[in-house]
Order: C-alpha cells, then structure tokens, then sequence
C-alpha cells in the first residue's frame, strides 16, 4: 500500500481518498500488516471512508490476521454504523476467525454478541 494512501485512509481524509481513487489507487492494496483500506478504516471507524470504499468496489471479504475481514475488525473496534454499512454491502457474514481464543471459530455476529452489541448483533442474525 502506498504511504500517502495509507496515510489519507489512518487520517480519515476521505476527500485524499476519493481523489486517489479517482487516480486509480488499489482499494484492495495492503499493507505491511496485511490490511486493506477498507479494514483499516473500519478498525478506525471512519464511516465516510469506509462509504468510499465500498463505493469503489473494495474487497469486502479480504481477512488478514487471524481470518478477521473488515466487518469482523469495526465489530471489535465497538464500530457498529461501519459494522453495518459493510454488511449491507454485502459482506459474507459466514467468515469465521481463527487462531486466537477470542475469535476463533467466531463470525461478525458472535463478535457482535459477544461486545454486546445488541442491535447490530440482531441485524447480523436476520441477515
């Protein structure tokens, strides 16, 4: 991943992401840690990135560390409106995290259950 697209993205520049986008910027580059754009900006809960980005066509479903994809990371981060917006994008909801106990084996809607989350967690369940 580019450094000045990495930067905009940890910086919640979304106007410096919309036009690197525009320029043609990878949505799904990664970075040193394996996360994309769209997983950074969940993590860090910038809504209006993360709008972007699914807008551009991202990846929803690309996982790095411990099997966790984008929705899986807002989730833990206590993001609930990205959280949503990425799984009204269409994320598979059926990705199960790995290795470490508090997430192997476990899907968006276990990690939303299990940080309380009750009204994303009910969302995740109809979905």
């Amino acid at each position: 991943m580019d450094v000045a697209w990495e930067r905009a993205v940890i910086h919640g520049d979304v106007e410096g992401v919309r036009e690197m986008l525009a320029a043609g910027a990878d949505a799904d580059a990664r970075n040193r840690y394996g996360q994309t754009a769209l997983m950074v900006a969940a993590q860090r809960g910038h809504v209006r990135i993360v709008e972007a980005l699914v807008e551009a066509g991202a990846d929803l479903n690309v996982t790095a560390k411990y099997n966790l994809t984008a929705l899986m990371l807002a989730i833990v981060a206590g993001h609930a409106a990205v959280a949503r917006i990425i799984a009204g994008a269409g994320a598979d909801l059926r990705v199960k995290g790995t290795g470490a106990p508090g997430f192997s084996e476990k899907t968006a809607y276990d990690l939303a259950v299990a940080r309380g989350m009750t009204e994303l967690s009910a969302n995740l369940e109809r979905a």
